[in-house]
């Protein structure tokens, strides 16, 4: 005979499971007369054990209840609502995303366009709606590659496109999360519509960066803008890159110096100063040498860089180009270097961070 497990009044998932299911279904019911959440969990709950439509009606009932109140809520009531709001988002992501992965996508979708309807009537000095929103983004990504290209690039592109301020942001901050694919057919659908605002725009960019689409990342921009050298070193890093050497050293030259037609007067009247370029605009020349197959004046101006910068992922950057033992050459120099470079904190830094606690 099996041993019984011993009882212990420890309130374990175990320990109430010996209680066995009537009793459970007794006191779960209970207490869902006095917790509204839990009664609308256990609705949800049993209509997922009917069929995923089931629950999907349910799940849209409560997201259209909740876009549609008016009803202010209290900074007293703001936990219950983040507790309620967190519920919904664990049936969207859990069993409904199991066994139909649009209907999820459709769902998650409704579930984040809550977030300005549900800040516009709640006191929250603290934020928490929008940490609990932000949290969520990884589970937006999840469900919309789970989902596939072909069904989450069409209802990902309507929301940005249809509703531009939160799903710009949205889709962008989690970009990272999303498949190969997933991106690419965003690009397609979305691309033709960099235009139609900056929100869009900076979204367009983010997408052709992530698969190298060098054009239509330039494409974002305006022609002024890459007269900006901290926009065409950029330009020019992503031209390089691609092979493109010609482009980027036309595009390189371009940023150090002002657009042609440029005529902003500064607020005394007088023209601003030209934006000076940076160590971005140096690493794209180095990056532009490259290109052009000009690898010693390349090593030599990577050198000045970390002459300027001391900075060990530019000794790092050096150092992926060099033959074997030439790289201890290379650490031999840099530390000599830094011993009595200028700035002592700045050496010590470097030094530190290399590893290189004797000098």
């Amino acid at each position: 005979m099996a041993n019984t497990p011993k009882l212990s009044k420890t309130v374990t998932a175990a320990n109430l499971a010996q209680l066995g299911e009537a009793k459970l279904a007794e006191l779960l019911s209970e207490a869902a007369g006095g917790d509204p959440i839990l009664k609308r969990r256990l609705r949800m709950e049993l209509a997922a054990a009917i069929s995923p439509a089931d629950l999907a009606l349910e799940l849209d009932k409560r997201l259209d209840s909740l876009a549609e109140s008016r009803a202010r809520i209290s900074w007293r009531k703001r936990p219950e609502l983040i507790r309620e709001a967190e519920m919904l988002r664990g049936l969207i992501t859990g069993p409904l995303l199991e066994v139909d992965a649009r209907l999820a996508l459709d769902r998650i979708v409704s579930w984040f366009d809550l977030g300005g309807p549900l800040a516009a009537r709640t006191k929250d000095p603290r934020g928490e709606l929008q940490v609990m929103i932000e949290d969520a983004l990884p589970d937006l990504a999840r469900v919309a590659n789970a989902a596939g290209p072909e069904i989450a690039a069409p209802v990902l592109a309507d929301a940005v496109l249809t509703r531009a301020t939160p799903w710009a942001g949205l889709v962008g901050r989690g970009v990272h999360d999303l498949d190969d694919g997933l991106v690419e057919a965003l690009l397609d659908r979305l691309s033709p519509s960099a235009a139609r605002g900056a929100k869009v725009s900076l979204l367009v960019r983010r997408l052709a960066a992530r698969t190298g689409a060098v054009d239509v990342w330039l494409s974002t921009f305006a022609p002024e803008d890459l007269h900006r050298p901290a926009v065409a070193a950029e330009a020019a890093r992503r031209l390089a890159e691609a092979g493109r050497a010609g482009e980027a050293r036309a595009t390189l030259e371009a940023g150090r110096t002002p657009p042609p037609s440029s005529n902003r007067k500064s607020w005394d009247g007088r023209s601003p100063e030209p934006e000076a370029p940076g160590d971005a605009f140096a690493e794209a020349e180095i990056a532009v040498l490259i290109a052009e197959g000009r690898t010693d004046e390349a090593a030599e101006a990577h050198w000045m860089l970390f002459e300027r910068m001391l900075d060990p992922a530019v000794l790092n950057a050096i150092i992926a180009g060099l033959a074997d033992f030439e790289d201890v050459v290379a650490v031999d120099r840099a530390t000599a270097y830094a011993r009595t470079y200028f700035d002592l904190t700045r050496a010590l830094r470097f030094l530190m961070a290399w590893g290189a606690l004797r000098d």
